[in-house]
């Protein structure tokens, strides 16, 4: 039985060891992202762009095998607008850049409308003030975007993505930490039951 927690123990350190690695390498990647934004956001614009073109290939391969005409067309129909999207994207990351901006803002501003709306009508219950906390600064950021447009374009996505990448990566490192931590305390549980 000791074997059986110590195999446990041992898969789970390695776990661990993982998650560190992992959280650490994101994180690192988060703050380059913030360091060089514009490098960031122009990167991701051409990543979006590829992933349209994909998609235009997918729909065009997807009209083959369509049934009738109609839907035939339609599969074609939306082929030629992914590819047309994901070839500006490629061939112009700055407008694909303030394009992304423009989904940032309208997100921020949709999902601040909702938190704020989903604060008020939760009054009284726990967590309710985060909610409403986290609605306004959503509501906050993609105004503050919406202000700064264009210009802010050149660093928003950069920036908020890599900030995106900094928690998760931290996050990540706590989690395999947490787990960690847990090991010892979960073996000698065992052993005494």
């Amino acid at each position: 039985m000791s074997s059986t927690n110590s195999a446990g123990a041992e898969s789970s350190r390695t776990g661990s060891r993982t998650a560190a690695v992992a959280g650490t390498i994101l994180a690192v990647l988060g703050v380059l992202a913030m360091i060089f934004p514009f490098v960031t956001g122009l990167s991701l614009s051409v990543l979006v762009g590829g992933l349209l073109v994909a998609g235009a290939i997918v729909h065009v391969l997807h009209a083959f095998s369509a049934g009738a005409f109609r839907d035939k067309l339609g599969q074609v129909i939306l082929g030629g607008l992914y590819g047309v999207a994901g070839i500006v994207f490629i061939t112009n990351p700055v407008f694909g850049l303030l394009t992304l901006t423009l989904l940032a803002v309208g997100f921020f501003v949709v999902d601040g409308i909702v938190e704020v709306a989903w604060g008020i009508r939760s009054r009284g219950q726990p967590g309710a003030v985060w909610v409403l906390a986290s609605g306004s600064v959503s509501f906050l950021l993609g105004g503050l975007l919406w202000l700064g447009f264009p210009s802010d374009a050149v660093w928003a996505i950069g920036v908020l993505f890599g900030i995106n990448l900094f928690v998760t990566g931290v996050s990540v490192i706590i989690l395999g930490r947490g787990s960690r931590n847990s090991i010892p305390q979960h073996t000698a549980q065992r052993s005494q039951g």
